[in-house]
């Protein structure tokens, strides 16, 4: 039984947890609220409890298990190993199938599904966005800063909606010559949408190691916001449009720059079709051969150093959790950047703690989601760096926010970003 059709499909991981504690040392909502309902074990027991017929399920108790990142952060310190994703991906779904979903949610997860619709309000947004929003000059790139109240006085600062889609650059099918393989590229939204720069920088990496790269103009989104706020449907939609966009269109790999989405292709489109066997089959097929763009550059070509010019930049590298704890990748972006000639990495004390943007998280909860952002932006600076790295566009836009208000001058990318600049600049030489 999948965690999204039943509560009781958790019933075995709730029983795993001894309530000892240990998510607490790890839990970033709770190092901030001190709250038993910001941890795990506290949001096991409010499960327990509607298990047992104890309590209901109401809008209050729907409202306290959103009070997570999902960075999985307990999951790797809990002696037990109980699967706290899996609790709290399927209360949040028995969460909708109770009281409903939230309409703005609704809405937003209605749209994701209707792809001419969503492509036409994107485009508006990026032709009317200087009416709405305040540019912000940079010396790094073009930002907008929209006035949020978080809380604590400060702004949140998004990247400008791109004004010709990445999907639209660039034609289905990118030929090379004498390719080594034919490669499929999920963009998902940020970089289609939003951060086109690291989707012409994937392509850029890929065409320089002999790759032929297919990008399907019928991909959509992963699902993944509307599975984690537990809108099964929608994900479900999205799942199967995917799988058959890449089917239909074959490659030897798929490759993906937002951690997101590797999670989406690696686990989550297969959990959420176990029940349609044809599907299920096809999303097994996909996942097996599904890589983030720095796990299919190290093991899977390996990528081309000779070439590589000299990129003078002090670099530490953020470890986004979908990447690190969710599929395990986190030797190989360093590999990359220690590859690169003139790349300096510094290391900051805890570059896998939660940045707290957590895709609709930051929209629901932005005090909490401010004050996590703060520690990780703290973090980035005692490194004394000049660049972030990280692996995931979603955690770029937070960890710019953070440096941006913090006052300090730090450019965040994109690993690849780093890789494609020094493919640039050994090519000019």
């Amino acid at each position: 039984m999948s965690v999204y059709d039943s509560l009781d499909s958790i019933t075995e991981e709730l029983h795993k947890c001894m309530k000892c504690g240990n998510c607490m040392a790890v839990c970033p909502i709770y190092k901030e609220t001190r709250q038993e309902v910001g941890v795990a074990r506290g949001k096991i027991s409010l499960a327990e409890y509607i298990l047992s017929g104890e309590t209901e399920m109401t809008k209050g108790m729907g409202n306290r298990f959103s009070l997570c990142t999902t960075c999985m952060a307990c999951n790797t310190n809990c002696p037990c190993g109980v699967r706290f994703d899996k609790i709290i991906l399927a209360a949040r779904a028995e969460a909708v199938r109770k009281k409903g979903l939230q309409s703005a949610k609704k809405i937003a997860f209605t749209a994701l599904k209707m792809q001419r619709v969503f492509d036409f309000g994107m485009k508006a947004g990026s032709i009317f966005q200087g009416v709405a929003l305040k540019n912000i000059p940079n010396r790094h790139s073009k930002l907008a800063r929209m006035r949020v109240d978080v809380g604590i006085g400060k702004e949140k600062v998004f990247p400008m909606l791109a004004k010709k889609t990445l999907r639209s650059e660039f034609p289905e099918v990118i030929k090379v010559k004498n390719p080594k393989m034919r490669v499929g590229f999920f963009t998902g939204c940020m970089i289609n949408y939003f951060y086109t720069d690291i989707g012409r920088a994937v392509i850029a990496v890929l065409k320089e190691n002999d790759i032929e790269v297919v990008i399907p103009k019928s991909q959509a989104c992963c699902g993944i916001p509307a599975s984690v706020n537990g809108d099964v449907a929608s994900a479900r939609t999205l799942a199967k449009r995917n799988l058959r966009a890449f089917e239909r269109m074959g490659a030897d790999a798929l490759v993906v720059a937002c951690s997101s989405g590797g999670t989406a292709w690696k686990h989550v489109f297969g959990e959420l079709l176990e029940n349609d066997q044809e599907l299920k089959a096809l999303a097994d097929k996909w996942a097996k051969k599904s890589y983030d763009i720095s796990e299919f550059l190290i093991h899977q070509v390996p990528f081309k150093k000779e070439g590589l010019g000299r990129v003078a930049r002090k670099v530490t590298y953020h470890e986004p959790c979908h990447l690190n704890r969710g599929q395990g990748i986190s030797k190989e972006p360093r590999e990359i950047l220690k590859s690169i000639p003139g790349v300096e990495l510094i290391e900051m004390k805890e570059p896998g703690r939660c940045c707290g943007m957590a895709g609709s998280f930051s929209l629901v909860h932005p005090d909490l989601s401010g004050q996590i952002s703060d520690r990780k932006t703290a973090d980035i600076q005692t490194t004394k760096t000049d660049t972030v790295a990280t692996g995931c566009p979603a955690c770029r836009l937070q960890l710019q926010s953070g440096v941006e208000n913090a006052g300090f001058d730090e450019e965040v990318l994109h690993t690849v970003q780093i890789l494609a600049e020094s493919y640039r600049v050994g090519r000019k030489n």
